[in-house]
């Protein structure tokens, strides 16, 4: 009877102890002072270009900020905090080959379409926070890339913008 009582006891303890903490599940440390953002349109410069990328990849940008941040998107200068920069390279690459017949040359089993930005990241309030940073994410897949393209792009892109959010926000 004993066990069973300190058991509830615990459990209860436990409970109260998690009812009373805070937990933030994106690791965002924003600074109150910190209000607004701009970010800037991301140009696409890479040698090979996809013509919807800089608009994907800008909104992504905003959408993430807006959903996991209490921060104003402004298109003033003057905001608490500047995100600019440029998609610089989209390349796809065999990212494994299958050699099928050694009279023929070996063909790609899977390629690799990857997407590099290059972000820079100025605070207004602290400059220990700013950045100017190339971040690269790449996804696999077989077959023809028109089929899969979008879907690749927009998880890329995904990728792109948490790791982004992440080292102007989380501190990583």
């Amino acid at each position: 009877m004993r066990r069973i009582l300190g058991f509830f006891t615990a459990i209860i303890a436990l409970m109260l102890t998690l009812q009373s903490c805070s937990v933030t599940l994106n690791g965002a440390s924003i600074p109150p002072e910190l209000k607004s953002i701009n970010i800037e349109f991301f140009e696409n410069n890479a040698p090979l270009v996809v013509p919807t990328l800089s608009q994907t990849f800008t909104e992504a940008l905003k959408e993430r900020i807006r959903s996991q941040s209490k921060l104003t998107i402004t298109r003033d200068p003057a905001a608490n905090a500047t995100m600019s920069g440029a998609i610089v390279n989209y390349t796809i690459t065999p990212a494994s080959i299958e050699a099928t017949d050694p009279t023929r040359p070996p063909l790609a089993n899977a390629s690799r379409l990857s997407i590099t930005v290059n972000v820079k990241y100025t605070n207004e309030f602290d400059k220990k926070f700013n950045f100017e940073q190339q971040f690269t994410k790449y996804q696999d897949f077989q077959g023809d890339i028109s089929r899969v393209e979008n879907e690749l792009i927009r998880n890329i892109v995904r990728q792109l913008t948490e790791d982004v959010f992440n080292k102007a926000f989380a501190n990583w």
